[in-house]
């Protein structure tokens, strides 16, 4: 028997906020909601960045190394956050939840931090699988206040661990079984702080259908008000081989992480709703009309005064046509140059490797580009691989945390070349030692040296400048 996953996942801005700081990752091996906080847009700039890191792990992980993969992605998580503050102080105060579930057959790793959730439905019984890391939850686990007090107490929302960037990070890490049947729902507080665990329960239990049970949720969410934004993954554990349906193999993102707000259109037919329907509705674009605004005429057709009117006063449609044409070319600008600004990609500048903020053309010799971030990192020592992609740049999907994203992939290339090479130079530094062999009735006296370290084939010879270690600068 080989157990895969079936799954469906759906996010929503809810009715109060204005954008989605929610994220969320859904694959054949990996399943993760962030939601993130900060205050402008560095919450969705966190959730995104930490989905973007766990990305990665989509692929085929062997059991044993669940846990670990799964703890130095969300190392490196941390480690990009804490890089994103250090470029732009605006975003110093950001900071994710994170609940992932990474898998290799029946085996799953769980990771944990803050309070987005984790559920587990197996055989009828349905219970949650982690354990928040907020005031409330610790004050229900010293007995200072009770499981009802929690939905109403002052401080519900404050957290006591989160990713931040600002120190090592502590997640939650267990390793899991999985059996045929489980129901697995992660998702963020905007569905477990407004739905009861029994309704969530009854509706896990009673749909069969992935994608009407992810609907059906976030529109239980929406009638409870909807107050935050609104994230959930359903992943069913199904046999590969004999599921009437076959497991799921696209790899979806949605929230920030996707700049979008999850997948399909909203449908509800309750009022709030409706109400939630209504605030998605684009806003019409505001045009300014001129009109002429004669004095009133008499019946006797002339105007007020007894005077004629000699003319009409009116903008002369040349004039008109100039000022729209002026303002279309204007706003088409400035949109074009808030676009290149929200663009990131890795290239090289002076034989290192850059972060280029923009895109990568000149236009009537002005750059669209500028760099945004350096470092260390020298292009002609990259594998053979890295330096032609490089050199070729590569454009980030997902912005600021997708272009960090490559280069700390491209970092560990290097500093794996820079390895090998360093323990070559020890090997080649260090004398042979001698040891005595007798060879008949003789002793002789050889000299041995242990085996000599391998270079990757795709290492190329290290310069004189290029010893060391990349970092940032």
């Amino acid at each position: 028997m080989t157990l895969a996953l079936r799954y469906a996942i759906r996010s929503d801005v809810g009715l109060l906020r204005e954008g989605n700081e929610d994220a969320a990752y859904a694959g054949p091996r990996l399943l993760a909601v962030a939601d993130g906080m900060g205050g402008h847009a560095a919450g969705e700039v966190a959730s995104a960045a930490a989905i973007s890191a766990l990305a990665k792990l989509d692929e085929d992980v062997p059991g044993n190394d669940l846990l670990d993969a799964l703890a130095d992605a969300v190392a490196d998580a941390n480690h990009t956050l804490h890089d994103m503050v250090v470029a732009d102080a605006v975003l110093e105060g950001m900071g994710t939840t994170l609940t992932a579930m990474l898998w290799s057959g029946s085996r799953v790793a769980l990771c944990h931090i803050g309070d987005s959730r984790a559920y587990l439905l197996r055989d009828g019984e349905f219970h949650q699988i982690t354990h928040d890391h907020t005031l409330v939850q610790t004050l229900v686990d010293e007995g200072r206040i009770s499981p009802d007090d929690v939905a109403t107490h002052p401080q519900r929302s404050m957290l006591l661990r989160a990713l931040d960037g600002r120190a090592d990070v502590e997640p939650d890490l267990s390793l899991r079984e999985a059996r045929l049947g489980d129901r697995y729902l992660l998702c963020s507080d905007g569905l477990s702080g407004v739905v009861s665990e029994e309704t969530l329960h009854r509706t896990l239990a009673k749909v069969e259908d992935l994608n009407e049970v992810v609907l059906q949720l976030v529109e239980l969410a929406i009638r409870g008000g909807g107050p935050d934004n609104i994230t959930c993954i359903v992943a069913d554990v199904v046999d590969s081989a004999t599921a009437l349906l076959p497991p799921s193999d696209a790899s979806v993102m949605v929230g920030a992480a996707s700049n979008g707000s999850g997948t399909g259109p909203f449908r509800t037919d309750s009022p709030a709703g409706r109400a939630h329907l209504l605030t998605r509705t684009a806003p019409q674009v505001a045009v300014a009309v001129a009109h002429d605004d004669p004095a009133p005429r008499r019946p006797d057709g002339e105007e007020r005064g007894g005077h004629r009117r000699q003319h009409k006063r009116r903008l002369p449609l040349v004039t008109s046509a100039l000022v729209i044409l002026v303002v279309l070319v204007v706003g088409g600008v400035y949109a074009g140059w808030r676009y290149t600004q929200s663009q990131y990609y890795v290239g090289e500048d002076g034989g290192k490797v850059v972060i280029f903020r923009g895109i990568n053309q000149t236009v009537a010799g002005i750059k669209l580009y500028s760099v945004a971030q350096r470092f260390n990192i020298p292009v002609t020592s990259l594998p053979n691989m890295d330096a032609s992609t490089v050199r070729a740049t590569v454009t980030s999907d997902t912005g600021l945390p997708g272009a960090l994203s490559v280069v700390h992939s491209i970092q560990a290339d290097y500093q794996r070349c820079q390895t090998a090479y360093a323990a070559l130079r020890k090997w080649q530094a260090e004398p042979a030692t001698t040891k005595k062999v007798k060879v008949g009735k003789k002793t002789v006296t050889e000299k041995v040296k242990p085996p000599q370290p391998a270079i990757p084939a795709d290492c190329p010879a290290p310069a004189s400048a290029a010893a060391g270690t990349g970092g940032s600068s």
